[in-house]
């Protein structure tokens, strides 16, 4: 049996705007993967991790490094080999979810009962994401999620009048659960205080405040509120340096490099009893489909990858009343 693998970048527009500390994207390049043994074909796609560098061209390049090392092995062969022919990140994630769905097709089983999940996939409440913008704006945009059923609300700061844009959120959206993202963005501040001010506001959660590298900042801190890593924890290999800091991790299989990392790193982090988020970049369905098996297993849902883009793939997740789907029950 030969494996085929072909990769291919598609661009795909965003729904407005999407806003984070570090920029606004109106588009988002994906890599799509698929990988065929002449009568099947598995599929995966990957969101290259902008902030590392990544970039989709680059991603393509490094499936093209190692396409004749996998054509001639098994699927599962292929997977193994490809941890370490690659490092962690979009191109890995892409090849190993294609990998996986390719196993899952030849054994006929779904995808859920080849990773050992017990019974079939329930749907999640995800969290939506507000973009970065002026506390109207923000306003704005909770009201009308909350409105569209969204009962979770992820907030993106950047450590500029952070507590007037909650505050406008709080107001827009008054039942709605809120975490909020500060994508490394609060270095010079008090976090504590912060903390302190805006559970008041009910705030649940806080992700990545500090730059990658400044962690060990939090080992003096007693915050109010569980604080988790992003940026911070890619693999499972990062959870021992962390789990004295943080209380939870962000998993996403672009920054794991794949299912089967994001895997390892679930168990990590549940062997260190950190809690577990399951996040996603900007995405189709494509790439949410073996992040929706990790979240079974999360405390916190952000799947949202699909809702924030001008359309889906067809036949993608559902997203009704701030839940998401398989467009196709995985009962059997």
């Amino acid at each position: 049996m030969t494996l085929h693998i072909n990769a291919t970048v598609e661009r795909w527009p965003v729904d407005g705007h999407f806003t984070i500390a570090r920029g606004a994207k109106t588009f988002v390049d994906l890599l799509v993967v698929a990988v065929s043994d002449g009568t099947y074909i598995g599929q995966g796609e990957g969101t290259a991790i902008y902030y590392r560098g990544e970039a989709a061209e680059e991603c393509l390049r490094q499936i093209a490094r190692v396409t004749d090392a996998l054509a001639a092995s098994t699927a599962p062969m292929a997977r193994a080999l490809l941890q370490a022919e690659l490092p962690p990140g979009a191109a890995r994630n892409a090849l190993d979810c294609a990998l996986w769905d390719l196993e899952a097709k030849q054994t006929g089983q779904p995808l859920w009962q080849l990773i050992g999940i017990k019974s079939p996939p329930m749907p999640l409440e995800t969290a939506f994401t507000i973009s970065l913008g002026t506390p109207d704006k923000m306003h704005a945009d909770a009201r009308t999620a909350a409105e569209g059923g969204y009962g979770v609300l992820k907030l993106k700061l950047n450590g500029d009048a952070d507590r007037d844009r909650v505050a406008a959120v709080r107001a827009g959206a008054p039942k709605a659960r809120i975490i909020v993202d500060a994508n490394e963005s609060w270095g010079a501040m008090d976090i504590v205080a912060e903390a302190e001010m805006l559970k008041t506001l009910g705030v649940a959660m806080i992700e990545q405040p500090l730059p990658v590298g400044q962690d060990a900042a939090l080992a003096s801190l007693s915050s109010p509120l569980p604080i988790f890593a992003d940026e911070s924890c890619h693999v499972a290999a990062d959870v021992p340096r962390l789990a004295d800091l943080y209380q939870g991790v962000n998993i996403k299989l672009d920054k794991a490099g794949g299912l089967t990392e994001a895997l390892a790193l679930c168990k990590a982090a549940e062997s260190a009893k950190m809690d577990v988020m399951v996040g996603c970049m900007l995405s189709t369905s494509l790439a949410i489909q073996a992040s929706f098996l990790v979240a079974q297993m999360a405390s916190w849902v952000d799947l949202d990858g699909p809702a924030l883009l001008q359309k889906d793939r067809p036949g993608g997740f559902v997203f009704a009343d701030g839940h998401l789907s398989p467009a196709t029950p995985l009962t059997r």
